[in-house]
């Protein structure tokens, strides 16, 4: 999962990164509000951690142009400004969740999950498809009760996969959420990474789709 983190404070944002590094996320990170706008606008997000108070571009108004130009992902507000009526208003411009400063990193860690949740179509905290069960807020994968160890990389490539299960999911789909900007793309780093995957499962559940990507199906059995 790919997070797109805004926030002009150096402390609070290397604090956050580490945080979603440490939960299995990849972070791109910036500080300026116009820089921020042009990634949300022209990248792919699985979601957005955004502060409101920033230089060139506020908050608030960055998420009306996204939300404006259809750009669904979900976002979590992190804001020093914490009367009801500001969090209505981003409420009400588009943000699925306000988390006003100063905030337990658990809580933010948690309102992410339910926030990427939802936006996926997922009512419930674990995914399961037959089998098959991933625990984000332990990083955990079992298959018929038992664990799979995965590397951090795996565990992101599944996660993805069952989070987005009964849709087919392109490569390139799949490199922009599971690496970095800066990431050199290899065309056949998800090949290989899928493969890896397939070997440490005892059944299978991602299909190949020839020319198209990948799909797991969430009547796996």
């Amino acid at each position: 999962m790919k997070i797109l983190l805004v926030e002009d404070d150096a402390r609070i944002a290397g604090e956050v990164m580490l945080a979603l590094h440490g939960a299995g996320y990849i972070v791109d990170a910036v500080v300026d509000g116009e820089d921020a706008w042009f990634r949300g606008d022209t990248e792919e997000y699985d979601a957005v951690v955004l502060d409101l108070g920033l230089p060139r571009m506020d908050g608030l108004s960055i998420l009306k142009k996204w939300r404006a130009n259809d750009r669904r992902f979900p976002i979590l507000i992190l804001s020093a400004r914490g009367s009801w009526s500001e969090r209505v208003e981003g409420i009400d411009s588009g943000a699925d969740e306000y988390l006003p400063k100063p905030f337990h990193m658990a809580e933010l860690l948690a309102r992410l999950r339910a926030i990427i949740r939802r936006s996926a179509g997922n009512a419930t905290t674990t995914l399961s498809i037959g089998a098959l069960t991933l625990d984000p807020r332990q990083m955990r994968v079992t298959q018929d009760g038992q664990p799979i160890n995965l590397s951090p990389q795996e565990y992101r490539l599944l996660s993805y996969l069952m989070h987005h299960a009964g849709r087919v999911v392109t490569q390139i789909e799949l490199t922009e959420h599971l690496y970095a900007q800066d990431f050199e793309r290899d065309s056949n780093a998800i090949e290989v990474l899928v493969g890896r995957v397939r070997r440490k499962l005892r059944a299978d559940p991602i299909e190949t789709r020839r020319g198209f990507g990948y799909i797991i199906n969430g009547s796996e059995s």
